[in-house]
């Protein structure tokens, strides 16, 4: 183990140089905060909310939908984690898409990544404060996302050990809500609850049958599926600030397997085995309607609490990942040297305030157009999750191929399942989803918009190396 590697020091954004100590991140986050991050990293409102818009398209057969997506997400983050344990890095897939397709992929995807992020920061802020203001109409939509904003800005400013512990304990209470909910729902199911009886079955089978709407109904349903389990890549960046990451990587890797078996495909088959598939109310609420039928009291208010937390976790955690993307992109020399610059306590601080600056900008628009700014967010962050997966695989191949030929395969601390099969398998499914985008036109639109955002930061990417290129000679 070098120095580099132990509890406690420091660590480089990416690809930068060597510093001098005390001028890099630190290893401030504790092993246990980021298997529990890596955990909560995917429970959001994808689970919450999104599940049932699955559930209205596809029917009981979202299961499948459900599995589909699940080995994507399993496949994809295992290749994450081989790229992520040989190299731990806070510019994390940037970085690695970099050494194994050059410098304008590593650019293209890092800003792709944080334009994306800073979008999601700005819409789990617009959509926690709006549940607030629903809850409580005496507070401004606008003043609860500022709220939020400062809060969140605050913490992220203090250092990584802050950042770790309250995203530790907004993880815990989505794990705790869902493994309640699976609780709930097993004994409403068996028929364990008093004054509740058990539909069995039936729910799965009937009003249509397993799969309503046939395979189209399952492949709509696996895009809306797909995206619910992005934020799952925070691992790989918070990994490059725990103590001893190559080992602990590994752990946190490993729990995502069982952790979707049992929390996303365990509860959506919940749910429509408790609720018919096509009753409306699935619709906005799955959770709060099988807690409803459960007669769990509170059910709605509950559920709203859990959601405001899921949306406050998905902002921390955000933040953090932009921050970090725009640290790394600073030090590789692809965005402003002003952004790698670190406060006394190793925290970016330039870096976290250019990444939540568009958050406070929506709090104006929230002011506003409040019923027009999360639609518009969502538009904005649209189908980048696969084009980010899409850079994982296509480096981790390259990579783990470069070092198969260079005879230092044996030496990597996590290895990909089935190589090279598997990899293939995934990159593959991840083509099969974007076909299929192109048939739905919601989603074809923000593939399309994508694809061109894309486009843009590769070009803009490729012609500030040539003209930096140019710059050195002439110098």
């Amino acid at each position: 183990m070098t120095l580099a590697e132990k509890p406690g020091t420091t660590v480089r954004g990416g690809a930068a140089g060597d510093r001098p100590a005390g001028t890099h991140l630190r290893r401030g986050m504790k092993p246990r905060q980021l298997i529990m991050i890596s955990l909560g990293g995917a429970i959001g409102t994808g689970l919450f909310v999104g599940s049932g818009a699955a559930v209205g398209v596809a029917g009981p057969a979202v299961a499948v939908s459900f599995l589909i997506a699940g080995l994507v997400v399993v496949l994809v983050m295992r290749m994450m984690g081989e790229l992520v344990a040989a190299d731990p890095a806070s510019g994390a897939f940037s970085v690695h898409a970099e050494k194994a397709l050059g410098p304008v992929a590593g650019r293209t995807i890092g800003w792709l990544y944080w334009v994306q992020v800073v979008a999601v920061v700005a819409a789990e802020a617009t959509a926690a404060a709006a549940i607030v203001g629903a809850a409580f109409p005496a507070v401004p939509q606008w003043a609860a996302a500022f709220g939020f904003m400062v809060l969140f800005t605050a913490i992220n400013l203090v250092g990584v050990g802050t950042f770790g512990a309250f995203e530790y304990w907004f993880a815990a209470i989505k794990v705790v809500a869902v493994l309640a909910f699976l609780g709930v729902g097993l004994a409403l199911l068996f028929g364990w609850l008093p004054g509740s009886t058990s539909p069995g079955a039936s729910n799965l089978f009937e009003h249509g049958g397993f799969a309503p709407t046939g395979v189209t109904g399952v492949a709509a349903g696996l895009l809306i599926v797909i995206f619910a389990f992005g934020g799952t890549e925070i691992v790989a960046i918070a990994a490059a600030e725990t103590a001893d990451p190559r080992r602990n990587t590994g752990r946190a890797i490993r729990t995502i397997v069982w952790r979707i078996l049992v929390f996303y495909v365990g509860s959506v088959v919940l749910i429509v085995a408790v609720v018919p598939w096509n009753s409306p109310s699935l619709a906005t609420g799955p959770f709060v309607e099988v807690l409803r039928t459960a007669h769990v009291p509170g059910a709605a208010g509950l559920m709203s609490l859990i959601i405001v937390v899921a949306l406050l976790s998905s902002l921390n955690a955000m933040l953090f990942s932009a921050s970090r993307m725009i640290y790394s992109l600073s030090e590789r020399g692809a965005a402003p040297r002003v952004f790698s610059a670190l406060t006394r306590r190793s925290v970016p601080r330039n870096a976290v305030l250019a990444s939540v600056a568009f958050g406070f900008l929506t709090v104006v628009l929230n002011h506003l157009a409040p019923d027009k700014v999360l639609p518009l967010l969502l538009n904005v962050v649209g189908s980048t999750i696969l084009v980010l997966w899409t850079f994982v695989g296509v480096s981790q191949i390259r990579l783990r191929n470069r070092a198969r030929r260079e005879g230092t395969e044996d030496a990597l601390p996590l290895k990909m399942w089935g190589f090279p099969y598997l990899s293939y398998l995934a990159v593959a499914l991840l083509a099969g989803v974007a076909i299929l985008a192109m048939f739905d036109t919601a989603a074809r639109n923000q593939l399309l918009a994508t694809g061109a955002l894309t486009a843009a930061i590769a070009a803009a990417s490729w012609v500030s190396l040539r003209r930096s290129g140019a710059g050195r000679q002439a110098g």
